[in-house]
């Protein structure tokens, strides 16, 4: 559960080039389902202006049976000199009720190049995963750190085309509207940019899957996109994710850059 709770985020994209300066930001994120705390997030970004590595640490609470309490790790690391990140690597491992999940990719180009998942993920009702599906794909992460030039629509208008080391799916990102987050309680105050997800499987995932099916058939996804001071870099500020247990939020409580 705990994965599938990291994979719907992250719940938690690119544009002409606009940076080469350095880049240190660390951003830290609360979990909610239904209104309770289940997670507690802290990203880093580091950015030397051709390559990026971020670094995320998650402390999972848990929520009886429905979520297992424990702690992931994830990395991406890859090249940043261009409009978008372009992944070269991407790894998660996660640790909950005495076990451990890990996953390894590779990227070249844009196209899978390796990938273990340790244990391995029962093939049993699995869609296969095909070898034309792992061409111009990105990892999860960093499709959601956004570069561009302004804080606009046009940061929302964007097809992720997503492999995750077990599911290939792709995310379409449209405009919804410009928003303002005025809470004292997160760690913006100022312009935001709503963009809506529309989630769809392609491969790796099961059929039978209750989680799969409603996200790609009833919920609603949704993405509140705010700026990294003027690094030009844009990160989200909230994420919120529709769910038959209730609503799965992540908001920024605290940004450093």
């Amino acid at each position: 559960m705990i994965r599938t709770s990291l994979v719907a985020l992250g719940l938690l994209l690119g544009l002409a080039p606009v940076q080469a300066a350095p880049v240190d930001a660390t951003a830290n994120y609360v979990i909610t389902l239904g209104g309770i705390n289940v997670a507690a997030v802290k990203v880093d970004l580091d950015d030397d202006g051709r390559q990026y590595e971020i670094d995320i640490s998650a402390n999972v609470a848990g929520l009886g049976a429905v979520v297992a309490s424990g702690t992931a790790r994830v990395t991406a690391r890859g090249n940043s000199s261009g409009a978008s990140l372009r992944s070269d690597s991407f790894g998660i491992e996660t640790r909950a009720g005495g076990e451990t999940f890990s996953v390894d990719v590779g990227y070249a180009g844009q196209n899978v190049s390796s990938f273990k998942v340790e244990p391995p993920v029962t093939e049993y009702d699995r869609v296969p995963v095909e070898r034309g599906h792992l061409t111009g794909v990105t990892d999860f992460v960093s499709s959601f750190m956004l570069k561009g030039n302004a804080l606009d629509k046009g940061l929302c208008e964007r097809r992720m085309r997503i492999f995750t080391g077990v599911e290939r799916f792709n995310l379409d990102m449209s405009y919804v509207s410009a928003d303002q987050a005025t809470s004292p309680r997160t760690g913006y105050q100022g312009p935001v940019v709503l963009c809506s997800l529309n989630y769809q499987p392609v491969s790796g995932h099961y059929q039978s899957n209750e989680m799969t099916n409603y996200l790609a058939n009833q919920s609603r996804i949704l993405v509140w996109y705010a700026p990294l001071g003027q690094s030009g870099y844009f990160i989200p500020y909230r994420v919120l994710l529709g769910t038959s247990m209730g609503d799965l939020s992540m908001v920024l409580v605290k940004a450093e850059f």
